[in-house]
């Protein structure tokens, strides 16, 4: 006989399993949204960093008499164009911007090709002594590059390259930085299986870094040309020391030469270095985007 035992009112119910909210932000799908905080962290970062560009058109749209009073113009005078005009003649910008872009094109591709391929060999290939020298390249960082500057100085002399461009781009042909930057990538980037079956295929060392390692390193080359470009447009000392003679100087020593007097004229190298400063706001406007877009691939399929 069976029976059947009913239960009491008083006995204790179970708990509904509880049923969790996902946010909506965390959803399958959904997207994350910012909050008002974030948003007010933005604009103002976004406003440091405008303010020192800002600034330096403000101060070269006045003059010398205007910038030394307290407080200080914070808006545009009447200045503004015709002391870019004089910046521009009067350093002779035009050949300074040609110049300049030669140089950091040409150092800014060399350092991404060579980096790289010499990146791709210290992360997937093995041979004796890779760890030995991959030291030895992170130990050429921990160098102050103010050490090299006689040596290399001495050797630019000795070649009879003094007041010429190629001795501003051949020091700069190869980085450590780079070398190491695209190391790192490459090791989480790229498989072994697919070099491996590339080797099965058939394909050769070099065909396996045309075919294979450089559509798979595009989004870090992408950032590391854009890195080194900037670098190359912004070099200084080393460019003013081997060609202040020359009269095909780089966009930095030219600006440096403006204003020169008893009493520096501000406004006008204000104006010579905000008219150094917007090829670069250019390319990261015209590039940005697909460089931004290169790394977050890079990152989802890494």
């Amino acid at each position: 006989m069976t029976t059947t035992l009913a239960k009491s009112p008083a006995d204790p119910q179970p708990p509904p399993a509880a049923r969790v909210r996902r946010p909506r932000s965390a959803r399958a799908g959904g997207q994350l949204h910012a909050g008002p905080v974030a948003y007010a962290i933005l604009v103002l970062f976004t406003l440091g960093s405008l303010f020192p560009l800002v600034w330096s058109a403000v101060a070269a749209s006045r003059d010398n008499a205007r910038l030394a009073q307290t407080p200080p113009p914070f808006w545009f005078g009447s200045n503004l164009m015709r002391h870019l005009q004089v910046a521009w003649t009067d350093a002779n910008l035009g050949k300074a911007f040609l110049n300049t872009t030669i140089v950091a094109g040409v150092s800014a591709g060399a350092i991404v090709v060579l980096s790289t391929i010499a990146g791709f060999a210290f992360a997937k290939l093995r041979f004796r002594g890779r760890g030995a020298l991959m030291l030895v390249v992170i130990g050429t960082m921990m160098v102050p590059p103010q050490l090299s500057i006689i040596p290399l100085y001495m050797l630019v002399a000795k070649l009879d390259w003094t007041d010429q461009l190629q001795a501003v781009i051949l020091p700069s042909l190869v980085s450590a930085f780079g070398v190491f930057f695209m190391r790192q990538y490459l090791i989480q980037a790229l498989p072994d299986e697919v070099i491996e079956a590339a080797r099965v295929d058939g394909a050769s060392s070099w065909r396996v870094v045309w075919h294979v390692v450089f559509p798979a390193a595009r989004p870090a080359m992408a950032v590391l040309g854009m890195l080194m470009f900037v670098q190359a447009w912004n070099d200084f000392l080393w460019p003013f020391l081997v060609l202040t003679q020359s009269g095909n100087p780089t966009v930095q020593v030219a600006v440096a030469g403006l204003g020169r007097g008893y009493t520096p004229d501000q406004s006008l190298i204000m104006a010579g270095a905000l008219l150094g400063t917007l090829p670069l706001l250019l390319v990261f406007t015209l590039f940005g985007k697909q460089i931004v877009g290169g790394i977050m691939q890079g990152a989802v399929k890494g």
